[in-house]
């Protein structure tokens, strides 16, 4: 689909009240948030290692760096979609912006990949759509921004 085609879909969606961004920004600002918890709870070990990372986690080790790693990149994106809404007041060049978005949005396709592929059921009945879901958000963010 291209740019144009996106833009007249979101366009349409707004003359019939529903605002496609806003929806976008709130669902990421909303399942980012809950990323964010559940990784710190998981790196706390309130939730099982197993859960995450396709199952392929195998020391406690492992886990740290790798939920740090998750913990670091799920701040950034939520940093990035504040920005983004408007609600931080940080200036990123629109272009920058667009790049980022376009960036995230296939980071989530391939972590949608890897979901599909879990050793973990809930990983993959779960978190696969949830990832679909955010890239969806973030194609539409890339498309309007």
């Amino acid at each position: 689909m291209d740019k144009e085609k996106a833009f007249q879909i979101c366009s349409l969606s707004v003359l019939i009240g529903i605002n496609m961004t806003i929806i976008a920004q709130y669902g990421l600002l909303t399942i980012l948030t809950a990323f964010l918890i559940f990784h710190i709870c998981v790196l706390f070990r309130l939730i099982p290692y197993k859960m995450v990372w396709g199952g392929r986690l195998k020391s406690d080790t492992e886990m740290y760096r790798f939920e740090i790693f998750s913990i670091f990149i799920n701040s950034f994106f939520l940093f990035v979609i504040l920005v983004q809404a408007g609600v931080l007041n940080f200036n990123l060049q629109r272009n920058l912006m667009t790049i980022i978005l376009w960036a995230m949005s296939v980071l989530f396709l391939f972590n949608t990949i890897g979901n599909i592929t879990s050793k973990n059921k809930i990983e993959r009945r779960l978190f696969t759509p949830i990832t679909i879901i955010l890239t969806v958000f973030l194609i539409i963010l890339a498309l309007t921004n």
